[in-house]
């Protein structure tokens, strides 16, 4: 590639990256002059890339929206990130996987034959774990509606369809008055802040404005209604973060308690006779301290205490338990259980 379409291709690579550029910043990080950065920004006025000049002392460069798409130019990052987004769609629960397979095929046809070569050279499978159901597909168009509100910060109103009866509600029913699946639920109104994904579904998490507190809602059972409410401004989020928010609702937590354990509702503390760094391969949430060659202390959540003492007992290993009580309960709880399975049945 010639030395000034490189350049052009950084140069709006840089652009787009962030919304205003001081022109010395730009030259700094060209490694070229303000000169060239000037010349090099009227070219790609010509090529159709709407960048504004902004006054100033410094003066800068910004790249704005235009009506019509430009000559798509791509780095090599870009297009390898492209093409694995593209891919990996398939398995986002989204319902979009014809069109994302459309769009992958649009992208490479404007593609420069050295870069179309590098995308076709990386097939990607997205392939989804077992289940003995499907998950859940979500219309576009809802998922749009919802991003769209939680962008406006306006108060969403949708009708939230229970999970027991997949179809659509019917309002004549309501109004006969029937009962059951029949009966049409007033709207549900929040105020949406996040749109999130967690295990192939998709959430949306909100203010529920009738109960007074935090709410996450499937999108696969949303059904938003319009016009949207009024705009609202942002409550603070609990937890922190919107991935500690999710993760601790998912544990059956009110919040993350970030100290390494996830938020878990039942944690405990045990020594294994094993090297820290063999336990570390095994553990995604958890604490592993290591207290010599053959032992180290491991902190660890779950759901439930026989469930923690499951996960720990998956290490063949010796175990102290160090606490709390009810981790030593469930140890012996256990114990007992699994020693009266191992005893042959007395047949008659």
């Amino acid at each position: 590639m010639p030395k000034t379409s490189a350049r052009l291709l950084s140069l709006l690579s840089l652009l787009q990256a962030r919304r205003d550029w001081p022109g010395a910043l730009l030259a700094e990080r060209l490694d070229v002059s303000p000169r060239t950065v000037r010349r090099d920004v009227d070219r790609l006025r010509e090529l159709g890339y709407p960048v504004a000049a902004m006054k100033g002392p410094d003066g800068g460069y910004r790249l704005d929206a235009g009506t019509e798409l430009p000559p798509l130019l791509f780095d090599d990052e870009q297009a390898v990130a492209l093409a694995v987004a593209l891919q990996i769609a398939t398995a986002s629960g989204a319902g979009i996987e014809e069109a994302a397979a459309r769009a992958l095929n649009t992208v490479r046809q404007v593609l420069p034959a050295r870069l179309r070569h590098r995308v076709d050279t990386l097939r990607v499978t997205a392939v989804d774990r077992p289940e003995s159901r499907p998950g859940p597909q979500v219309d576009s168009g809802v998922l749009m509606a919802i991003g769209a509100a939680v962008h406006a910060r306006e108060v969403l109103r949708f009708d939230y369809s229970p999970v027991s009866a997949p179809g659509p509600v019917r309002p004549e029913a309501a109004a006969e008055g029937k009962g059951g699946r029949d009966v049409l639920p007033p709207p549900r109104r929040v105020e949406p802040h996040h749109l999130v994904t967690w295990g192939r579904r998709w959430y949306l998490v909100a203010w529920d404005l009738e109960r007074g507190d935090w709410r996450t809602f499937r999108a696969d059972r949303i059904a938003p209604r319009t016009p949207t409410g009024p705009r609202f401004t942002p409550r603070e989020l609990p937890g922190g973060s919107v991935a500690d928010f999710i993760t601790a609702r998912f544990r059956g937590t009110t919040a993350a308690t970030g100290d390494g354990v996830g938020g878990w509702p039942c944690r405990g503390e045990v020594i294994l006779s094993l090297p820290a760094a063999e336990v570390l391969r095994h553990t995604r949430d958890g604490i592993v301290e290591e207290l010599g060659p053959d032992r180290c202390r491991l902190v660890l959540g779950s759901w439930s205490w026989p469930g923690l003492v499951a996960a720990i007992g998956r290490f063949d290993a010796g175990i102290e338990v160090i606490g709390p009580p009810e981790l030593s309960s469930a140890f012996a709880q256990l114990a007992a259980r699994y020693a009266a399975a191992a005893t042959p049945p007395r047949h008659p």
